[in-house]
């Protein structure tokens, strides 16, 4: 494995992310930031992916909460996940970094569509491949659409950057007494119903046996930290026998 731990990974983050201090949009100083920590992963000889979420300029399930049709609200979801991804191609490639991003629905004039071959041989060349658009249908979130990113690329881990340091058995923002797991199986988090991902998207890495491995994307070189194993994060994985 190129860093002694993965060949290829799927990095999941959240358009939250992209947002840094301001309360919604697109903050170009983070996205630098962003890319500059994703780039320093992929000059391990890692392999990478990412798939982007669209929270930070319109989520689906938010808009259908206040009264909009759920596929409407989803399909804007999809395409605030393309305006991130173009923003994170446009960060990586001011970095010298050959990105390339497919969008689950076609849009030919801006992304590719999603083509798995094409993917591959994108990720043999040594670019880094944007999937956009979730899996291009409503009702699913980009959790789900990371999922099967991961499984159709054959990646060795799901990494998902959010703003905690990993799972917790309560908000660690509002229970001071929270206690962060090391490691737990795709079982228990599906049972407990801990948040980690959706259901759907916990259940189709568990039967593709993906790691999904949930860290804080918020401090910075946490990304190189996770992957050479030193940073705080949980693995959630198969049960051990």
């Amino acid at each position: 494995m190129a860093n002694g731990r993965y060949r290829r990974v799927l990095l999941k983050l959240s358009g939250e992310v992209l947002m840094g201090d301001q309360p919604f949009g697109i903050d170009p100083d983070t996205v630098a930031r962003v890319a500059a920590e994703v780039k320093a992963a992929k000059d391990t000889g890692l392999e990478l992916c990412l798939v982007i979420g669209g929270g930070n300029i319109f989520r689906g399930m938010a808009g259908a909460a206040k009264g909009m049709d759920r596929a409407q609200a989803d399909y804007m979801g999809m395409l605030a996940t393309v305006m991130n991804a173009l923003a994170m191609q446009n960060a990586l490639e001011q970095l010298g970094v050959q990105t390339r991003v497919q969008s689950a629905i076609e849009m030919d004039k801006v992304c590719e569509p999603v083509i798995r071959r094409r993917a591959e041989r994108h990720l043999e060349k040594g670019r880094i491949v944007i999937f956009a658009a979730g899996v291009g249908a409503p009702y699913f979130t980009t959790d789900s659409g990371a999922a099967l990113r991961a499984a159709e690329m054959k990646c060795d881990a799901l990494l998902k950057g959010t703003s905690v340091d990993g799972v917790y058995d309560a908000d660690p923002k509002k229970v001071a007494t929270a206690k962060r797991y090391e490691t737990l199986s795709y079982d228990r988090v599906l049972s407990d119903n801990l948040k980690v991902m959706d259901a759907s998207a916990v259940a189709l890495c568990r039967d593709n046996s993906i790691p999904i491995v949930v860290f804080s994307i918020r401090e910075q070189g946490n990304i190189l930290k996770v992957l050479d194993g030193s940073g705080t994060f949980t693995v959630v994985t198969q049960e051990k026998d």
